[in-house]
């Protein structure tokens, strides 16, 4: 029975299971139908609204494309209008230039006509003017040249005295007046400008503590005495003057150094040759910083600003520096404040000629180491230095006979006015410190020698040499050339002493 019931159910499985095939492909046979009906069905709903969007862009496009063919007609029609516009103006100017030329044209026709019509009157009036002239020559049998000739002759018969009286009475008063004018001038500058012209001539005072002083001065046996004397080129004189010395010296420049370190070691007390040596060393550097300062003071009295450093330490030196006796750096300033002075009497540039009469005598302070006038070593010195031409050409004004500008005539008087004021300068004076120049040169030019001193008013000369060079046969060779040199040479009064001194000095250091 159970074995009836599994065939039976076994069959009816075999009957059931391709009946539900078969009921399963129809099924999906009509869903797979729905299905491709509802894809194709949706692509035709794209394709219709793709269609229906292509028409609208086409559409949209046409209109685009018309509104841009619109656009361009009217922007044609505008430049049409335009360029017609421009061709009518243009037109219109070429007519009126065309109407303006033929006035032109109209003009210059006319004002031919007028020329020659003025041509023909002249022609005229000459004729009848040569018509009058050659009657006039037949009425006085005189030719037009003849009649003026004669005519000039007698005017000059009957004016030349008169002439020549009135011309000599012309230039006598003009002269008259300009001296008169001149003599003003002068006398109110030099009642404007009065300086003292007192300066040292050849010796110098140094003041003493106490009379003790003098022996330390002097030291063991001469020898600092000496030492001074050697290293400065002055002459110490040591007398019975109570708490004073003399430095004797024709060079300004020496008598100053000699005393300046006279000064420092006496005040220090320390006096000895090496002391000595250190302390002139350290004068000499405090000179050049004097010498500097003079200049400046110099040009800040006088007013004059902006002058180089070096220019300035060169102005400086004529602090040192004499000329007949006179002091060259106050001379300047004294050139400079008259040249300002007639400057403003005569109405010349003021500033010129103050600074050009600073500077005219620059070329003295260094004429001894450079070889030429002191004005054309003036002149070079201010250009090497930039000053301007009108201001530099004063170094040579003053010594020309005819300067070419007003501010060189005025430097040159002026520095006739200082130099002529009396007790300005002293000619002896000049020629004794020249002597003494020339005794030191004929000295210097021999072999070996180190240093010349000229002392005791010329009277002795002391010649430094060199002690690896000349030795002591040498000095003694040395000092009789020397004297027989100045006697070929110089004239001089009297006798001149020659000391040749020749030193050896060894220094070693123990460490």
């Amino acid at each position: 029975m159970e074995n009836f019931v599994i065939i039976i159910f076994i069959i009816v499985i075999a009957i059931a299971l391709p009946a539900g095939m078969l009921i399963g492909y129809q099924a999906r046979k009509v869903l797979a139908r729905k299905t491709k009906d509802s894809v194709e069905g949706e692509v035709e709903n794209m394709l219709q609204e793709a269609r229906a969007k292509q028409k609208e862009m086409l559409l949209q496009a046409k209109d685009k494309a018309l509104a841009i063919i619109e656009e361009a007609k009217k922007r044609e029609e505008q430049r049409r209008i335009e360029v017609s516009e421009v061709r009518r103006r243009l037109e219109h100017r070429e007519n009126i230039f065309d109407q303006k030329l033929l006035e032109l044209e109209n003009k210059q026709q006319s004002l031919q006509g007028k020329a020659r019509e003025i041509e023909e009157i002249k022609k005229q009036v000459q004729e009848m003017k040569d018509q009058h002239l050659q009657k006039l020559e037949q009425i006085a049998s005189f030719s037009r040249e003849e009649a003026k000739k004669m005519l000039m002759e007698l005017v000059e018969q009957n004016m030349k005295d008169d002439l020549a009286h009135r011309i000599q009475k012309l230039q006598q008063t003009a002269q008259e007046e300009f001296e008169a004018k001149a003599r003003t001038v002068l006398s109110t500058v030099i009642q404007r400008y009065t300086a003292s012209h007192v300066a040292e001539t050849t010796t110098t005072t140094v003041t003493l503590p106490s009379d003790e002083m003098k022996g330390r001065i002097i030291g063991k046996e001469g020898r600092n005495i000496k030492t001074i004397e050697q290293l400065t080129g002055v002459e110490v004189i040591i007398d019975d003057t109570p708490e004073s010395i003399i430095i004797s010296g024709f060079s300004p420049v020496r008598r100053h150094l000699a005393k300046r370190a006279l000064e420092k070691l006496i005040a220090d007390g320390r006096i000895h040759p090496t002391r000595i040596e250190e302390t002139v060393e350290q004068s000499k550097k405090e000179l050049a910083l004097d010498i500097r300062k003079a200049g400046e003071e110099a040009a800040y009295k006088v007013g004059v600003v902006g002058l180089p450093s070096k220019l300035l330490q060169i102005l400086g030196r004529l602090k040192y520096r004499t000329s007949y006796g006179q002091n060259q750096l106050l001379h300047a300033m004294e050139v400079a404040h008259l040249s300002e002075m007639l400057a403003e009497e005569l109405g010349a540039n003021v500033a010129v000629a103050k600074k050009g009469g600073l500077l005219h005598d620059l070329g003295k302070a260094v004429d001894h180491e450079v070889q030429g006038g002191h004005p054309q070593i003036g002149y070079e010195i201010m250009k090497k230095f930039g000053m301007p031409e009108e201001v530099a050409y004063l170094a040579i004004a003053h010594h020309e006979d005819s300067p070419k500008t007003l501010e060189g005539i005025i430097c040159k008087v002026a520095d006739a006015i200082s130099g002529g004021r009396p007790g300005a300068r002293k000619d002896s004076l000049e020629q004794y410190i020249q002597r003494l120049e020339e005794l030191e040169a004929v000295a210097k030019n021999f072999d070996g020698v180190e240093k010349v001193y000229a002392i005791q008013a010329g009277r002795e000369i002391r010649v430094f040499v060199r002690p690896e060079t000349v030795d002591d046969l040498g000095a003694y060779k040395l000092a009789k050339d020397i004297a027989a040199k100045i006697e070929q040479e110089l004239k001089y009064p009297g006798e001149i002493k020659v000391n040749v001194i020749r030193e050896t000095r060894v220094t070693e250091y123990a460490r």
